[in-house]
């Protein structure tokens, strides 16, 4: 065989390895998204979001590439340091160098308007973490031990922790409930797993009792019980929501045509209430069409870790896929307003550079510990 052939070949095979399915739907899961934000926005400042929007998410999709390409061995070998920077990142946000937005100290600063969340790239390097360290006993049948369990801890705690004090209780339960789910997949005797779900709970009360959180982030969790207890604030905000939402019927009023969309009724609509501009002006149909898309992804995701070659891969896809249902479940959830505002976003959908950028990695993560090492 001709060597240029041969080469052609390799190039093929090795492309082969990685799931097109998987990327396929983040990229139209961030199309539809562009659009929504785009519609949310170009009343007051044009195609502005619309173009940050594409430009994260092919940035995303970029890493998503190269981190898929490094390989599974790669991607094992860093999750330490992932860790590890992850946690560096959350204790830079109490100092100077972080800025509080909505009573939340939660992002630190960088060029042209771009602000980096590390408690989402927090994520990504929990579950890399949790997964190193289960996926060798869980390859040999075994459960993990006392030092493992006391790992796993502080893998999970101190992270969760640290965003808890920005404070972030709604990224805190995400992290929360990946790790619980890893750990659990991962072999962890019911016992311990009673205890960390004790902890969180005890975690949420704390929150909800103390003033760790701040009055602004109470009343939009407490708000979707009672709109009417705060018409002006948090209540405004979720009576608004209910009411776009509402207002699309079955088909919707229309893509830009939306009442309250174009009129500016909804607050942060372009990032936590995303969802609610396909609920008016996309309807019903739509809304549940981009629901099923992104359940499409979390199935997806599923897929590909469980034709993963060792445990480190199925741990990764498993923690992955909850991070992403969680958040997609938090956010459709407190739109229609069946569960609390905790200004999670909805992963590819929403605006936001950090959360763009975690999910694609995140997409990438699974794709590598899937497909093992590149081929040169």
């Amino acid at each position: 065989m001709p060597r240029a052939a041969h080469q052609d070949r390799s190039r093929l095979s090795g492309w082969a390895r990685h799931d097109v399915g998987l990327f396929v739907a983040a990229a139209g899961a961030s199309v539809v998204g562009a659009l929504l934000v785009w519609s949310a926005t170009v009343r007051t400042t044009g195609s502005a979001y619309l173009v940050r929007h594409l430009l994260t998410a092919g940035v995303g999709l970029a890493v998503a590439v190269l981190v898929s390409r490094a390989g599974r061995g790669r991607v094992r070998a860093a999750a330490p340091w992932a860790w590890l920077g992850a946690v560096v990142l959350l204790l830079l946000v109490p100092t100077p160098l972080g800025t509080t937005v909505n009573g939340s100290r939660s992002w630190i600063p960088l060029v042209a308007g771009f602000t980096l969340q590390p408690a989402e790239l927090a994520k990504a390097g929990v579950v890399l973490a949790l997964a190193a360290l289960l996926a060798g006993r869980l390859e040999r049948g075994s459960d993990p031990g006392g030092r493992e369990v006391l790992a796993a801890t502080v893998v999970l705690g101190v992270p969760t922790a640290l965003v808890l004090l920005q404070p972030d209780l709604g990224t805190a339960l995400v992290l929360a409930a990946t790790g619980t789910v890893v750990v659990v997949v991962g072999g962890l005797p019911r016992r311990w797993v009673a205890a960390g779900v004790a902890l969180v709970v005890a975690g949420v009360v704390l929150a909800l009792t103390t003033p760790l959180l701040s009055d602004y982030q109470r009343a939009r969790l407490t708000s979707f019980a009672d709109p009417s207890a705060d018409p002006q604030g948090a209540g405004y905000q979720v009576r608004q929501v209910r009411l776009a939402v509402a207002g699309g019927g079955l088909w919707g009023q229309g893509f830009m045509d939306g009442s309250r969309t174009q009129g500016g009724f909804v607050p942060y609509q372009l990032n936590d209430f995303v969802f609610s501009v396909a609920g008016e002006e996309l309807g019903f149909v739509g809304a549940a069409g981009l629901v099923v898309l992104l359940g499409v992804l979390v199935v997806r995701v599923l897929v590909v870790a469980a034709r993963a070659e060792d445990a480190f891969g199925r741990l990764v896809g498993v923690g992955v896929a909850t991070w992403l249902a969680v958040q997609v479940v938090q956010n459709v959830g407190m739109t229609l307003g069946l569960l609390p505002v905790t200004g999670l976003p909805l992963p590819f959908v929403s605006y936001g550079g950090s959360s763009m950028l975690a999910s694609w990695l995140a997409v990438g993560l699974v794709d590598a510990a899937r497909a093992g090492p590149a081929r040169r």
